[in-house]
């Protein structure tokens, strides 16, 4: 039973790792349309040292490419079921969710917050804060689902490590009880082999020295 608890498990967190990956390859599509864009306005590579580094696209493309890594990562330790790699797993999802946390706090309680980040010079932060102050309702509900679906994968992959364990347990005391029961064994009386065949009988010598004596009388 608890098999089949376990294989319904990892396939859950598969599925819930599988949104975390579609986010991320999202976002790297859109980095990479961004970058095209921001080519064609510049008529030349967006990686040329001479102009400014649009930071936006940069942190958009490196933000899909790590939740892409964390989908490999989330696979791998859901298949394999190993308590290390779910301890890893649980380490990155945790440090994106304290990412993800300072950046709201800091949107939320400093009036200030675009002064820290520096300037954009392809326009597009401006572009996407723009989109998401006219869509803050359904950007809201996604970064809601988001987060959700981050905590839930901490939590599948927490009682994953913890189920692992207790059958580790449970071989563990397995082993004692062979171990504690081999005294008695050895303690057993050891009973001779049986042998089976025919039958030898010892002459008895008394009897074969009467009857040389008695042919010698005759």
């Amino acid at each position: 039973m608890g098999r089949i608890w376990k294989s319904c498990l990892q396939s859950v967190l598969k599925l819930v790792n599988s949104f975390i990956g579609m986010v991320g390859m999202a976002m790297i599509v859109y980095a990479l349309w961004l970058i095209r864009v921001w080519q064609r306005e510049m008529g030349k590579l967006p990686f040329d040292s001479g102009s400014p580094a649009p930071w936006f696209i940069y942190a958009s493309l490196g933000i899909g490419i790590f939740l892409c890594v964390i989908t490999c990562s989330g696979h791998i330790a859901a298949e394999t079921g190993n308590g290390h790699c779910l301890s890893c797993y649980m380490v990155f999802v945790f440090l994106l969710l304290l990412l993800e946390a300072a950046v709201a706090a800091d949107v939320f309680l400093n009036h200030d917050w675009e002064k820290d980040f520096p300037d954009d010079p392809s326009g597009k932060f401006d572009e996407f804060k723009d989109f998401v102050k006219s869509n803050f309702e359904f950007c809201k509900w996604i970064g809601l689902l988001i987060v959700a679906t981050q905590g839930i994968s901490i939590l599948l992959s927490m009682i994953l490590r913890a189920l692992g364990s207790d059958q580790v347990r449970d071989y563990d005391s397995d082993d004692d009880y062979a171990v504690a029961r081999l005294p008695l064994l050895r303690n057993q009386a050891q009973v001779p082999p049986c042998v089976v065949g025919e039958p030898h009988f010892i002459p008895n010598s008394d009897s074969w020295n009467v009857r040389i004596h008695d042919k010698t009388n005759k």
